[in-house]
Protein backbone atom coordinates (compact mmCIF):
# COMPACT_ATOMS: atom_id res chain seq x y z
CA UNK A 1 0.00 0.00 0.00
CA UNK A 2 1.24 3.36 -0.83
CA UNK A 3 -0.26 6.57 0.55
CA UNK A 4 -2.44 7.21 -2.67
CA UNK A 5 -4.22 4.17 -2.27
CA UNK A 6 -4.71 4.64 1.36
CA UNK A 7 -6.59 8.00 0.99
CA UNK A 8 -8.45 6.77 -1.39
CA UNK A 9 -9.66 3.45 0.45
CA UNK A 10 -10.16 5.73 3.23
CA UNK A 11 -12.66 7.55 2.11
CA UNK A 12 -15.74 8.85 3.88
CA UNK A 13 -18.78 11.12 3.56
CA UNK A 14 -17.96 14.37 6.06
CA UNK A 15 -20.72 16.45 6.27
CA UNK A 16 -19.76 18.65 9.70
CA UNK A 17 -17.41 21.03 9.74
CA UNK A 18 -15.03 22.92 11.93
CA UNK A 19 -15.31 26.57 12.10
CA UNK A 20 -12.12 26.68 10.04
CA UNK A 21 -11.87 28.40 6.62
CA UNK A 22 -10.31 27.12 3.56
CA UNK A 23 -7.48 29.59 2.60
CA UNK A 24 -7.60 30.87 -0.82
CA UNK A 25 -4.25 28.89 -1.81
CA UNK A 26 -5.91 25.78 -0.70
CA UNK A 27 -8.99 26.05 -2.84
CA UNK A 28 -6.69 26.90 -5.96
CA UNK A 29 -4.92 23.64 -5.15
CA UNK A 30 -8.12 22.07 -5.34
CA UNK A 31 -9.27 23.52 -8.82
CA UNK A 32 -5.98 23.37 -10.28
CA UNK A 33 -6.29 19.14 -9.35
CA UNK A 34 -9.80 19.65 -10.57
CA UNK A 35 -8.75 21.04 -14.11
CA UNK A 36 -5.80 17.74 -14.26
CA UNK A 37 -8.56 15.13 -14.72
CA UNK A 38 -8.93 13.14 -17.52
CA UNK A 39 -11.17 15.17 -20.48
CA UNK A 40 -12.70 13.15 -23.16
CA UNK A 41 -11.07 14.79 -26.22
CA UNK A 42 -9.69 17.86 -24.18
CA UNK A 43 -13.16 19.49 -24.26
CA UNK A 44 -12.87 20.10 -21.15
CA UNK A 45 -16.74 20.48 -20.71
CA UNK A 46 -17.71 21.68 -17.15
CA UNK A 47 -17.77 24.60 -14.90
CA UNK A 48 -17.06 25.11 -11.33
CA UNK A 49 -18.93 27.80 -9.36
CA UNK A 50 -18.00 28.44 -5.82
CA UNK A 51 -21.03 29.72 -3.82
CA UNK A 52 -19.65 32.01 -1.41
CA UNK A 53 -23.04 34.52 -0.73
CA UNK A 54 -24.97 33.28 2.31
CA UNK A 55 -28.77 34.05 0.85
CA UNK A 56 -27.95 31.67 -2.13
CA UNK A 57 -25.97 28.62 0.14
CA UNK A 58 -29.66 29.25 2.19
CA UNK A 59 -31.35 29.16 -1.15
CA UNK A 60 -29.77 25.78 -2.30
CA UNK A 61 -29.91 24.05 1.08
CA UNK A 62 -33.25 24.52 0.90
CA UNK A 63 -33.70 23.00 -2.59
CA UNK A 64 -31.36 20.54 -2.40
CA UNK A 65 -33.76 19.10 0.78
CA UNK A 66 -33.07 20.85 3.56
CA UNK A 67 -29.45 19.79 4.13
CA UNK A 68 -27.85 22.35 6.52
CA UNK A 69 -23.97 21.29 5.42
CA UNK A 70 -24.45 23.18 2.52
CA UNK A 71 -25.03 26.39 4.13
CA UNK A 72 -22.28 25.59 7.11
CA UNK A 73 -19.68 24.00 5.09
CA UNK A 74 -16.39 26.37 4.53
CA UNK A 75 -16.74 25.66 0.69
CA UNK A 76 -18.95 24.98 -1.28
CA UNK A 77 -19.02 24.13 -5.29
CA UNK A 78 -21.38 23.32 -7.60
CA UNK A 79 -19.93 20.85 -10.71
CA UNK A 80 -21.30 22.35 -14.38
CA UNK A 81 -21.38 20.25 -17.48
CA UNK A 82 -20.75 23.24 -19.60
CA UNK A 83 -21.19 22.87 -23.79
CA UNK A 84 -21.79 26.87 -23.71
CA UNK A 85 -18.11 27.21 -23.85
CA UNK A 86 -17.76 24.96 -26.57
CA UNK A 87 -20.47 26.16 -28.46
CA UNK A 88 -18.65 29.74 -28.00
CA UNK A 89 -15.42 27.59 -29.27
CA UNK A 90 -17.29 27.09 -32.68
CA UNK A 91 -18.65 30.55 -32.85
CA UNK A 92 -14.58 31.75 -33.00
CA UNK A 93 -13.71 29.58 -35.77
CA UNK A 94 -16.71 30.06 -37.90
CA UNK A 95 -18.36 26.69 -37.24
CA UNK A 96 -21.50 25.76 -35.85
CA UNK A 97 -22.08 23.42 -32.70
CA UNK A 98 -24.23 20.93 -33.53
CA UNK A 99 -26.48 20.79 -30.38
CA UNK A 100 -29.07 18.19 -28.64
CA UNK A 101 -26.80 15.29 -28.76
CA UNK A 102 -26.42 12.47 -26.43
CA UNK A 103 -22.68 11.97 -26.92
CA UNK A 104 -22.13 15.62 -26.08
CA UNK A 105 -24.49 15.43 -23.09
CA UNK A 106 -22.45 12.14 -21.75
CA UNK A 107 -19.15 13.57 -22.48
CA UNK A 108 -19.90 17.14 -20.34
CA UNK A 109 -21.37 14.82 -17.10
CA UNK A 110 -18.28 12.83 -17.68
CA UNK A 111 -16.25 15.53 -17.79
CA UNK A 112 -17.65 17.44 -14.74
CA UNK A 113 -17.87 14.32 -12.63
CA UNK A 114 -14.09 13.29 -13.11
CA UNK A 115 -13.17 16.86 -12.26
CA UNK A 116 -15.03 16.87 -9.08
CA UNK A 117 -13.50 13.52 -7.87
CA UNK A 118 -9.89 14.91 -8.63
CA UNK A 119 -10.90 17.71 -6.24
CA UNK A 120 -12.27 15.68 -3.68
CA UNK A 121 -9.35 13.52 -3.19
CA UNK A 122 -7.05 16.53 -3.70
CA UNK A 123 -8.94 17.90 -0.52
CA UNK A 124 -8.45 14.52 1.51
CA UNK A 125 -5.18 15.03 0.69
CA UNK A 126 -5.18 17.97 2.30
CA UNK A 127 -6.59 17.03 5.53
CA UNK A 128 -10.05 18.05 4.20
CA UNK A 129 -13.37 16.31 3.85
CA UNK A 130 -16.39 16.20 1.90
CA UNK A 131 -19.61 15.15 0.09
CA UNK A 132 -21.64 15.12 -2.97
CA UNK A 133 -24.82 16.71 -2.87
CA UNK A 134 -27.00 15.84 -5.69
CA UNK A 135 -29.88 17.22 -4.40
CA UNK A 136 -29.52 20.64 -6.56
CA UNK A 137 -31.29 18.55 -9.04
CA UNK A 138 -34.25 18.36 -6.93
CA UNK A 139 -35.24 21.78 -8.75
CA UNK A 140 -32.40 22.35 -11.01
CA UNK A 141 -34.61 25.54 -12.87
CA UNK A 142 -34.30 27.29 -9.87
CA UNK A 143 -30.23 26.34 -8.98
CA UNK A 144 -29.91 27.72 -12.64
CA UNK A 145 -31.75 30.63 -12.00
CA UNK A 146 -29.86 31.33 -9.10
CA UNK A 147 -26.38 30.98 -10.26
CA UNK A 148 -27.44 32.33 -13.48
CA UNK A 149 -26.74 29.55 -16.03
CA UNK A 150 -27.06 29.89 -19.12
CA UNK A 151 -28.32 27.18 -22.03
CA UNK A 152 -25.93 24.49 -23.01
CA UNK A 153 -25.28 24.05 -19.52
CA UNK A 154 -26.88 22.02 -16.08
CA UNK A 155 -25.51 22.01 -12.33
CA UNK A 156 -24.69 18.12 -12.33
CA UNK A 157 -23.93 17.85 -8.29
CA UNK A 158 -22.91 20.32 -5.59
CA UNK A 159 -19.57 19.26 -3.28
CA UNK A 160 -19.39 20.42 0.50
CA UNK A 161 -16.00 20.55 1.69
CA UNK A 162 -14.07 21.74 5.18
CA UNK A 163 -12.48 20.42 7.78
CA UNK A 164 -14.27 17.52 9.21
CA UNK A 165 -15.21 18.08 12.72
CA UNK A 166 -17.02 13.94 12.56
CA UNK A 167 -14.85 11.06 12.19
CA UNK A 168 -17.73 8.10 10.78
CA UNK A 169 -16.75 4.51 10.14
CA UNK A 170 -16.02 3.69 6.64
CA UNK A 171 -18.68 2.24 5.23
CA UNK A 172 -17.74 -1.06 3.65
CA UNK A 173 -18.55 -1.29 -0.63
CA UNK A 174 -19.94 -4.00 -2.29
CA UNK A 175 -17.36 -7.47 -2.15
CA UNK A 176 -14.73 -7.07 -5.41
CA UNK A 177 -16.01 -10.30 -6.71
CA UNK A 178 -19.53 -8.77 -7.64
CA UNK A 179 -17.79 -5.40 -9.36
CA UNK A 180 -15.11 -7.09 -10.93
CA UNK A 181 -15.98 -9.83 -14.07
CA UNK A 182 -13.70 -11.19 -16.45
CA UNK A 183 -14.50 -11.71 -20.32
CA UNK A 184 -18.10 -11.06 -19.62
CA UNK A 185 -20.96 -9.80 -17.42
CA UNK A 186 -22.25 -12.76 -15.46
CA UNK A 187 -23.92 -12.87 -12.32
CA UNK A 188 -22.93 -16.57 -11.09
CA UNK A 189 -21.81 -16.35 -6.86
CA UNK A 190 -23.06 -12.85 -6.62
CA UNK A 191 -26.26 -13.58 -4.38
CA UNK A 192 -24.35 -15.02 -1.79
CA UNK A 193 -21.97 -12.96 -2.03
CA UNK A 194 -24.87 -9.62 -2.03
CA UNK A 195 -26.39 -11.96 1.15
CA UNK A 196 -22.97 -11.41 3.08
CA UNK A 197 -22.98 -7.51 2.18
CA UNK A 198 -26.06 -6.93 3.75
CA UNK A 199 -25.45 -8.36 6.71
CA UNK A 200 -22.11 -6.71 6.88
CA UNK A 201 -24.17 -2.85 5.94
CA UNK A 202 -26.77 -4.01 8.47
CA UNK A 203 -24.02 -3.95 11.26
CA UNK A 204 -22.38 -0.83 10.27
CA UNK A 205 -25.98 1.02 10.58
CA UNK A 206 -26.53 -0.53 13.56
CA UNK A 207 -23.36 0.48 15.04
CA UNK A 208 -23.38 4.47 13.87
CA UNK A 209 -27.38 5.00 14.91
CA UNK A 210 -26.57 2.70 18.34
CA UNK A 211 -29.40 0.07 17.48
CA UNK A 212 -31.87 2.38 15.62
CA UNK A 213 -30.98 1.13 11.94
CA UNK A 214 -30.64 -1.62 11.14
CA UNK A 215 -31.15 -1.40 6.89
CA UNK A 216 -29.34 -3.17 4.40
CA UNK A 217 -27.77 -2.80 1.07
CA UNK A 218 -30.43 -4.32 -1.00
CA UNK A 219 -33.57 -2.54 1.15
CA UNK A 220 -32.12 0.42 1.07
CA UNK A 221 -31.30 0.87 -2.92
CA UNK A 222 -34.69 -1.52 -3.69
CA UNK A 223 -36.16 1.45 -1.73
CA UNK A 224 -34.88 4.34 -3.69
CA UNK A 225 -35.74 3.06 -6.91
CA UNK A 226 -39.10 1.66 -6.91
CA UNK A 227 -40.01 5.68 -6.59
CA UNK A 228 -39.52 8.07 -9.45
CA UNK A 229 -35.90 9.15 -9.64
CA UNK A 230 -36.52 13.32 -10.55
CA UNK A 231 -38.68 12.87 -13.32
CA UNK A 232 -38.35 16.63 -14.10
CA UNK A 233 -35.03 15.98 -15.36
CA UNK A 234 -35.43 15.17 -19.06
CA UNK A 235 -37.61 17.91 -19.66
CA UNK A 236 -35.31 20.28 -17.50
CA UNK A 237 -32.30 19.01 -19.92
CA UNK A 238 -34.77 19.46 -22.94
CA UNK A 239 -35.30 22.81 -22.12
CA UNK A 240 -31.93 23.88 -20.92
CA UNK A 241 -30.61 22.45 -24.86
CA UNK A 242 -29.35 18.70 -24.04
CA UNK A 243 -32.00 17.36 -26.21
CA UNK A 244 -30.42 13.73 -26.62
CA UNK A 245 -30.70 12.87 -30.36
Amino acid sequence: MNETINLLKAHKSIRKYKDQIVEAETIKTIIECAQSASTSGFIQAYTIISVVDKSKRKDIAHLAGDQSYVEECPLFLVFCADLNRIKNCCEINHKTMLEGYTETFIVATVDATLAAQNALIAAESLGLGGVYIGGIRNNPSEMCKILNIPSGVYPVFGMCIGYPDDAPDIKARLPLEVILKTDEYNIDGDAKKIEEYDAQVSAYYKKRTKGKRSDTWTNQVSGLIDKPQRPHMKDFLDKQGFKMK
